[in-house]
């Protein structure tokens, strides 16, 4: 293969259980996300946009939906034979093998797919975040502090800041300690979970953590502060931009609506930093006479009758004459028949509401499983 300054590895083998029932037959990076793209197009399609053309994504709970939505990687310009997209879940060999232990661990078993580009630089991205970054930024400053590490930070409020991996620092962006999920936050800069590091030295790190029997293979718990305690330099890099870790329903509800302005911080819109992702091939949608629609995402192949507001209807979607929808996310090939009201309501994919249900109250998310059908004049 041929030498690459850098590549990428991006951890999607989570199980993401708080995000059940969206992730009852999917890891939470291939979840369906506004409209019509999956989690993992925002990872994908910020390695597109920088450069990146050598991209591992490392499976490894329940990854079908994955593998068929990123096929060869074409939509992302990453159907290459120098580099491209390579599916890398857990596997046996002579010497045996065993499932990822760890974000750590899940990169050191996939050396061999790093080796053969040889890079100078690692990239490690996490699958399941909303954000759009350039990540040739934050190399040139990772080179220009000649950094062993350089790790993107986010300012979270102080209240939230024990939900992270938090970085100090020592005024200069030099990383002097780091804590995870401190019961007492010093600072507010939180991990993202993006990482460049100098990837010969990754790799003795790496060799030496899976050597260690107590480790639990893992970046934030072993890695980094082994490096920071043999005295390696480690550089945060702020990202200002828009960034939200959509693990909860409620989260991943709220990262939807943050859609829903055309002055909104994720910019689906920018043709100069585009969202890429598989689409199927649908009709338009088809706005009916009665209906009425406002402040809301239409996705193609739907057919609207009702009244929708301040809502996201995903492609394939029928919503029948006097049914509201309101402040919801309608996933894929849902019906929602006549006479009924989803208000913050999530329905996923392959359902249908019959006529006379009443879903959500305005105040609690309720949520619908895929594939169900519910009958007529049931409250949800």
């Amino acid at each position: 293969m041929a030498k690459k300054n850098m590549i990428a590895l991006i951890l999607a083998g989570g199980q993401g259980s708080r995000l059940s029932p969206m992730t009852k037959v999917m890891a939470k990076p291939a979840v369906h996300f506004g409209g019509k793209y999956r989690i993992i197009d925002f990872a994908l399609s910020n390695c597109s946009n920088s450069g990146i053309d050598a991209v591992g994504i490392l499976t490894q709970f329940k990854p079908q939906e994955l593998n068929v939505h990123i096929g060869i990687g074409t939509p992302w310009d990453l159907d290459r034979v120098h580099g491209g997209v390579a599916m890398l879940p857990p596997y046996m060999s002579e010497q045996g093998g065993d499932w990822y232990k760890g974000t750590a661990n899940a990169v050191y078993q996939n050396l061999s797919f790093c080796d053969q580009y040889d890079p100078e630089y690692l990239l490690i991205l996490s699958g399941d975040h909303i954000y759009k970054m350039d990540y040739r930024e934050m190399l040139r400053k990772h080179i220009a502090e000649k950094a062993a590490a350089t790790i993107a930070v986010i300012n979270v409020p102080l209240e939230e800041a024990s939900r992270f991996g938090i970085m100090n620092t020592d005024g200069t962006d030099h990383i002097v300690e780091f804590e995870e999920k401190p019961k007492h936050p010093r600072s507010t800069l939180a991990s993202m979970g993006i990482y460049i590091f100098n990837y010969r030295l990754l790799k003795k790190y790496l060799e030496q953590d899976a050597a260690d029997p107590d480790s639990s293979y893992d970046f934030g718990k072993n890695i980094i502060p082994n490096m920071l305690n043999n005295g390696e330099t480690l550089v945060a890099y702020e990202f200002k931009g828009y960034w939200k870790d959509v693990g909860t329903i409620q989260s991943f509800w709220e990262a939807n609506m943050d859609l829903l302005s055309l002055d909104n911080e994720v910019r689906l819109f920018d043709t100069s930093w585009k969202l890429f992702t598989r689409s199927d091939v649908r009709p338009s949608q088809y706005i009916g006479e009665d209906a009425s629609v406002s402040d809301s995402i239409i996705t193609e192949g739907c057919i609207v009758n009702g009244e929708v507001t301040h809502s996201i209807l995903f492609p394939g979607c029928r919503i029948d004459k006097n049914a509201r929808i309101v402040d919801s996310i309608i996933m894929e090939d849902c019906v929602i028949e006549g006479n009924v009201i989803v208000n913050k309501g999530i329905v996923l994919e392959k359902s249908v509401v019959k006529s006379g249900n009443v879903i959500g109250d305005g105040d609690k998310i309720a949520v619908i499983d895929a594939n169900s059908v519910l009958e007529p004049n049931i409250r949800g």
